[in-house]
């Protein structure tokens, strides 16, 4: 994850499960925290808070970064894998709009899951459980500045998105089927955006 001050984290698996700074012309990096388990997801917000999927754990946690301290606060999931509302299976991608709602691509459930700021009971509002879109394993989310959601249907091989009319495919829209051709996709991961 890129911060708008061009800090970048990075899970670091190999240096046990840790989470990592680098900063603007660093040659080295700096610590932030030690998970102890796989994360698939980083995101900053705008109040310095930096959020991270917990994969095998079926939680999303926080970590102001403002404070040496290694405290956490879990802001979405039990520790327990399931469907209901406050439970995830297997997260993957986040996002935190400026509102600090927290969307989960939760992975195994097949759907996107919106947690508003300090609630733990999310809502559903692509895939499983909703009346929007069919998802099969959405690993990456991300919202445009009209707060429309952006989604890697990984393993439908397409990249969803949605507009005023709701949702559509954009990229990879061969139903289901993955390639190597100029309009297929084969297992994509995380959407972005550039400044434009």
């Amino acid at each position: 994850f890129v911060t708008t001050n061009e800090e970048i984290y990075v899970y670091n698996y190999n240096a046990g499960y840790r989470i990592d700074k680098w900063t603007n012309n660093g040659n080295t990096s700096i610590p932030v925290l030690f998970l102890g388990s796989h994360c698939y997801g980083l995101f900053v917000d705008q109040n310095n808070n930096l959020y991270y999927s917990i994969f095998l754990s079926h939680q999303v946690a926080a970590k102001w970064l403002n404070n040496d301290a290694n405290a956490l606060t879990v802001v979405a999931g039990t520790g327990c894998s399931g469907p209901t509302s406050n439970t995830l299976n297997g997260p993957t991608g986040i996002f935190v709009d400026t509102n600090l709602d927290l969307y989960v691509a939760d992975q195994y459930n097949n759907r996107i899951q919106l947690f508003h700021r300090g609630e733990l009971n999310g809502t559903t509002v692509a895939g499983n459980g909703s009346s929007t879109i069919s998802l099969y394993a959405p690993t990456g989310i991300i919202l445009d500045a009209d707060k429309y959601l952006y989604i890697a249907d990984t393993n439908n091989h397409r990249i969803v998105g949605q507009g005023p009319n709701g949702f559509r495919c954009l990229v990879g829209c061969n139903n289901g089927s993955s390639g190597q051709t100029s309009n297929q996709l084969r297992y994509p991961r995380s959407p972005s955006f550039d400044i434009y």
